[in-house]
């Protein structure tokens, strides 16, 4: 089955085909750097990185580029706020951004223009929208003419005729400045105490959209396959993406534009306003959430669908994380249990992706990469990883209690393989693997074991409890069964 992506533009799924053979060129709009970052941004750049790891595991080379907008009102706003700088809050808050997003296993992208660096860029396309009748200068400010482009609006599906003046894009107010009220600015000139840059307009600063626009030109050229970003960004933001640039080079700006869907809380969605909003710093650090487990929840939903954020869901989801951390740190009982050799190589806290496909369970990677063909269908792919799981715990358990197995050793380390592996696509790094969390070799544990048993039989019960106390300090946990028999396994 071929992947299958649903594409905003053309509201329906199709073939993904790339300009360039086996070349994937993406560009994600990233944050606005005035605040830590919000389970918003968990939803959308999880979502994206999922993409860029599936993509790669199925042979593709994937050049991934996503900005900082460093010069904004916002920026500019908590900078007064701060009696700081537009520079020093925007640092602070990359710096921020690279925290929250390591700690829930994103991967950094190929680059990280930013809008600041990118003025020279900004400028040369406003003067070719300016020379083509595109744009036009007003009193210092440059604008889009958005009547200019006759099929404006078909990324949104919205007609000018339906649209309030206003609604087009981030403006100053100054409708007088406009031949149309829907023009939107590309430039804007400097107010008394804002940072500015020289051009032929006048000092000035960029506005919002013409910077994504200059920054996937300049970084990733005229057209690229996958432009990607929250739903909220379909209008205006990319739909003047679209318009500027492609009225500038003639050409498509994307071939697949992909919108993540938005977070509730509760039922409602997500917003300052409603006091309902939360950081991603807040609910791991105050929340007491587990990274993997933020993970997990998003998901546990199509990237397109709304996910609600509720106690309910995250405790499921940690659980549904449990389950699959518990399979995944299995390889500490095949090492001493089933022996399994295991190379130094298979270590949970790095990339596994990469992995033999002839080492793993044909089945369950074709079930896995039929849900993810589907434009990346994350849920169903995670009821993949959920069978194998439960399929190892219950063999551990059994293995652990009982001493016996159902299932063939290779077949299980195959099983756990391929378990890790999947999982490693979509990010869900486990604890690093040990072969032996453990000093002691299990000799010296069956000999520590029959220290005990002889301990309870004289009743000498402190001396039985200080010996299993200093097993567990060690990772290894005894379980007593029916008829005098103790066994043993690390803890997980």
């Amino acid at each position: 089955m071929p992947l299958t992506i649903y594409n905003t533009l053309t509201r329906q799924k199709s073939v993904f085909i790339p300009l360039e053979e086996h070349q994937v060129k993406i560009y994600c709009c990233g944050v606005t750097v005035y605040d830590y970052c919000h389970l918003g941004h968990a939803r959308s750049y999880i979502a994206w990185d999922t993409v860029r790891r599936y993509l790669e595991w199925r042979g593709y080379g994937v050049r991934y580029v996503q900005n900082f907008t460093d010069i904004d009102d916002k920026i500019l706003k908590r900078a007064r706020e701060e009696n700081s700088s537009m520079d020093a809050v925007s640092e602070k808050y990359i710096a921020a951004y690279f925290e929250d997003m390591d700690r829930l296993n994103i991967r950094r992208a190929d680059e990280y223009p930013r809008a600041t660096h990118t003025i020279d860029g900004i400028k040369r396309l406003i003067h070719e929208l300016e020379s083509n009748g595109s744009a036009y200068a007003s009193q210092g400010d440059v604008y889009y003419s958005v009547r200019s482009k006759s099929d404006y609006g078909k990324l949104s599906g919205r007609k000018l005729e339906d649209l309030e003046a206003g609604a087009s894009g981030r403006v100053d107010g100054e409708e007088s400045k406009k031949r149309d009220p829907f023009d939107f600015a590309l430039w804007k000139a400097a107010k008394s105490d804002e940072p500015y840059w020289e051009s032929a307009w006048g000092n000035g600063r960029p506005g919002w959209h013409i910077e994504c626009s200059a920054m996937v030109r300049d970084r990733l050229g005229d057209s690229i396959d996958i432009h990607c970003g929250g739903g909220d960004l379909t209008f205006p933001h990319h739909e003047n993406e679209i318009a500027q640039s492609e009225s500038a080079t003639g050409k498509h700006l994307a071939s697949y534009w992909m919108h993540n869907g938005m977070v509730n809380v509760g039922g409602v969605k997500m917003s300052k306003s409603l006091g309902n909003f939360t950081t991603i710093r807040d609910l791991l650090d105050k929340g007491h959430i587990e990274p993997m487990a933020m993970r997990f929840f998003v998901l546990g939903a199509q990237y397109r669908k709304p996910i609600d954020f509720t106690e309910e869901a995250m405790t499921a989801a940690t659980n549904g994380w449990h389950t699959l951390q518990d399979a995944m740190q299995f390889s500490s009982v095949g090492t001493t249990k089933l022996g399994w050799v295991l190379d130094s190589s298979w270590d949970l806290g790095e990339n596994l992706a990469d992995r033999p496909l002839d080492q793993l369970d044909s089945a369950a990677i074709e079930s896995f990469q039929l849900a993810m063909d589907d434009d990346f269908n994350t849920a169903s792919a995670l009821a993949v990883l959920f069978d194998l799981a439960k399929g190892i715990n219950r063999e551990a358990n059994q293995l652990i209690h009982q001493g016996t197995r159902d299932v063939e050793a290779q077949t299980l380390l195959t099983t756990w393989k391929t378990l890790v592996v999947l999982s490693s696509i979509l990010g869900l790094q486990g604890a690093k693997a040990e072969l032996t969390t453990a000093s002691l070799s299990p000799e010296a544990i069956e000999a520590a074991i029959a220290k005990r048993s002889a301990a309870k039989a004289a009743k000498d019960f402190k001396t039985a409890d200080q010996v299993r106390n200093e097993l567990k300090e060690q990772g290894i946990l005894l379980v007593d069964q029916p008829g005098g028999i103790t066994t043993w396994h690390f803890e997980s």
